[in-house]
């Protein structure tokens, strides 16, 4: 194990110039890693960046979620091809927009009810579209408030809300972003009668030794933990929250698709229990599913400006085109609005982790992720 100053130096432009107050990195290759801690972990410079901080994940929380629905799978409590309505009754007789660019009132009724597999593949008929402006998003848009978890209701006035906006398109049509993880997140919780927080620990931090991987940091661990900064206008960095502000409690929504807290170190157990095949997590099987394409062409193709090319398994994208360097068919993982990013190649054993505490300004991965991704793949 080296910590070496090659890939400092592929971190240190974004954080010496700006706007990234501090970064951590892993790239992993067996028992070779390197690990790089650059900046501070906040504006400030009041504290260094340590190979254990603990950062704000986004939506790196997504493959953990698919990973733990997965687990109800092989324990016989869900079944992929289970209407998901039989647990989540709100949502049993969703409406669909006739046209997804016209009035979110002009519905019609579902053609098949909504399965768990939907919800793993993204395909259930809610979320994000390329196209932000249609109307029937505007809703589901203010269902959320990820920088702000303290501020999103508990899960069953959540879904109750979430049973009044229609479907963009029918189950198993389209691709969309987001909504299924949070979806599935409420499931494990009817699923097992126990909260997403206490199942995800029970399954997947406790085997995995995932100690520093939650939804709230509790507070021994925040001098560890940093500040979280959204871009400005003219390049800068405004402070949105601190270590003691809404990561501090557990939220009444624990957010599936983006809420969790964790390390860099954390989300390399993660990637090496599904590069084992799932260890004492998950069978071969379920890793499989996991990490396998499920989309097709077309799907792909309309979900361009998300998946730039590439497909989607359970929680994560899965490449297969070689547009970049560091694409390699298989390579399983996803990048998190709040400037993180997590991959692993099944073929090579590759690891990379890059935590940052600057929020992207959309799905396009930033080009620090790049310079990183390329300097791994090489």
């Amino acid at each position: 194990m080296t910590d070496r100053t090659a890939l400092a130096d592929v971190l240190a432009p974004h954080v010496v110039k700006g706007p990234v107050p501090g970064a951590v990195a892993l790239v992993a290759r067996g028992d070779d890693v390197e690990v790089a801690a650059v900046g501070h972990t906040d504006a400030e410079g009041s504290r260094p960046m340590a190979r254990d901080t603990i950062f704000r994940i986004a939506s790196l929380t997504k493959p953990v979620v698919a990973a733990a629905v997965l687990t109800l799978v092989e324990d016989g409590r869900l079944t992929l091809d289970a209407p998901i309505a039989h647990w989540l009754p709100e949502l049993e007789s969703p409406g669909v927009v006739r046209d997804p660019a016209g009035p979110m009132e002009d519905v019609v009724p579902a053609v098949r009810p909504i399965t768990v597999e939907d919800l793993l593949t993204f395909r259930a008929g809610w979320g994000f579209a390329p196209d932000f402006s249609l109307p029937a998003l505007r809703p589901l848009f203010a269902l959320m408030n990820p920088f702000h978890p303290q501020q999103v209701p508990d899960p069953d006035t959540w879904l109750a809300g979430l049973s009044r906006v229609p479907l963009l398109h029918q189950p198993g049509e389209a691709w969309l972003y987001n909504a299924c993880s949070d979806l599935q997140g409420v499931l494990i919780a009817r699923a097992t009668g126990s909260s997403l927080p206490e199942y995800l620990d029970e399954r997947v931090f406790g085997p995995l030794g995932m100690k520093d991987t939650g939804f709230r940091v509790p507070a021994d661990r925040r001098d560890r933990f940093t500040s979280f900064y959204t871009p400005t206008p003219d390049g800068g960095a405004e402070l949105v929250d601190r270590p003691d502000g809404d990561w501090s409690e557990l939220p009444a929504f624990p957010s599936g698709a983006g809420g969790l807290v964790s390390t860099a170190d954390d989300l390399w157990a993660f990637a090496r229990m599904l590069l084992s095949g799932g260890g004492d997590v998950l069978s071969a099987d379920s890793v499989r599913l996991m990490t396998t394409n499920h989309l097709t062409d077309a799907q792909r193709a309309a979900s361009e400006l998300f998946l730039e090319g590439q497909g989607w398994g359970y929680g994560g994208t899965v490449d297969v085109t070689l547009r970049d360097p560091w694409n390699v068919p298989g390579r399983y993982g996803w990048v998190g609005g709040f400037g993180t990013a997590a991959h692993l190649t099944p073929s090579t054993g590759l690891v990379t982790v890059l935590m940052t505490q600057y929020a992207m300004t959309g799905p396009t991965p930033t080009p620090m992720m790049r310079e990183f991704w390329a300097y791994a793949a090489s």
